[in-house]
């Protein structure tokens, strides 16, 4: 495993959403003190630890194995202690959809062949419902996408709709939504001219409808949409696409910008490479310092609750699956904190972070609720 490191958002279809969370890993992290070119910087001059940080926030682990054997990647939390997840079947022909709750009993959603690739993404729940994508390559060996809900706690799963169209995932908590009593994704339309097909389908059942936006855009806070172009040549633009505004975010030609709809990450390049990551707010205003010129995002939603930054700064190299040292930035407090080492991969969703320490056999998983934190 490596640690995930975030990049301008860029359409992957759903058939390589585990690519982005694999390939990188995170380099140094540099809280600077003083004063940075149209950025104010943090009062704090070096991080703290969790504890002294979040008094009374836990941080929670579980063994990287299932009670029955096969190792366990967590995809989302329903809380701090109830993880959605995949775990091959013990015979290896089946992978799993899993619920794991905290005293490790597991609840079987879903299974699929293995000879057909299967995967299992784009979760999201409004608290009532939980959704997801699943895909599976047939014996034509054309791979087809199915939405799928479950009503919460302890609802069987049923199928939404086949009708997804050519979906796009970015490793983005909003690559799915859940509102107005509807399923949200994103397709790619088809055509010359780059355009994005927002597709919905009524959580009660129904047929999917779809609303065409010119140009290519990714889903973030719902009703807005993020431009997904990349590059220095792109200013990020934000579209809200219930209610017909739309901003266009200033940089500079040496400013690379990814934004949600309330804070915009800013990487300051210089001549000789990354200078430095600000923060700002998508109009320009609040702007401040986050890290130092070698600092990279560990995921790739940018301010998750509005308010947190997850970072890495390369550790030592004792075991190379599990080499990173966690940071999280707090946004209001304007404090870095370091909240573990030796670690591997990174995720986050719904309110909960999670990382996994070890290797192999030996992997443990972590967990901290973002959403405990006040």
């Amino acid at each position: 495993m490596t640690a995930s490191t975030a990049l301008p958002r860029r359409r992957i279809g759903f058939a390589q959403i585990g690519l982005l969370v694999a390939v990188l890993a995170a380099v140094a992290l540099i809280v600077l003190p003083g004063n940075a070119d149209r950025a104010q910087s943090p009062a704090q001059t070096g991080p703290i630890g969790p504890a002294e940080a979040w008094p009374g926030v836990t941080i929670g682990q579980f063994p990287g194995n299932v009670s029955d054997g096969p190792a366990f990647s967590p995809s989302y939390f329903l809380d701090a202690q109830t993880a959605i997840g995949t775990a091959p079947s013990p015979d290896g022909a089946f992978m799993r959809l899993v619920r794991r709750a905290g005293d490790g009993t597991l609840r079987e959603l879903r299974r699929l062949p293995y000879s057909g690739t299967p995967q299992f993404g784009g979760f999201a729940t409004d608290g009532t419902e939980l959704a997801w994508a699943e895909s599976l390559a047939g014996n034509d060996n054309v791979t087809r996408t199915e939405m799928w809900s479950m009503r919460l706690p302890d609802g069987e799963p049923r199928r939404l709709t086949a009708d997804t169209g050519d979906v796009v995932f970015f490793n983005s908590e909003y690559d799915m939504l859940i509102a107005e009593g509807a399923l949200h994704w994103a397709e790619v339309a088809p055509g010359e001219e780059p355009a994005t097909l927002i597709r919905s389908v009524p959580l009660a059942g129904g047929d999917v409808t779809t609303r065409t936006e010119d140009g290519a855009w990714a889903m973030t806070k719902f009703p807005w949409l993020v431009s997904a172009e990349s590059g220095q040549a792109s200013l990020p633009q934000l579209r809200d696409w219930k209610n017909h505004r739309e901003l266009t975010v200033a940089a500079t030609g040496t400013e690379l910008v990814t934004c949600g709809s309330v804070w915009c990450r800013v990487l300051v390049i210089s001549a000789d490479g990354p200078a430095r990551t600000d923060l700002m707010r998508p109009d320009g205003s609040d702007r401040r310092r986050m890290a130092g010129g070698a600092a990279m995002s560990a995921v790739t939603d940018v301010a998750l609750l509005d308010r947190f930054e997850v970072l890495t700064e390369a550790g030592p190299d004792t075991v190379p699956t599990s080499s990173q040292i966690l940071y999280v930035y707090d946004i209001e407090k304007q404090q870095t904190v370091r909240v573990a080492d030796a670690v591997g991969m990174i995720q986050s969703r719904n309110g909960v972070l999670w990382w996994s320490t070890g290797a192999d056999t030996e992997i443990v998983w972590h967990t901290l609720p973002l959403s405990a934190i006040s």
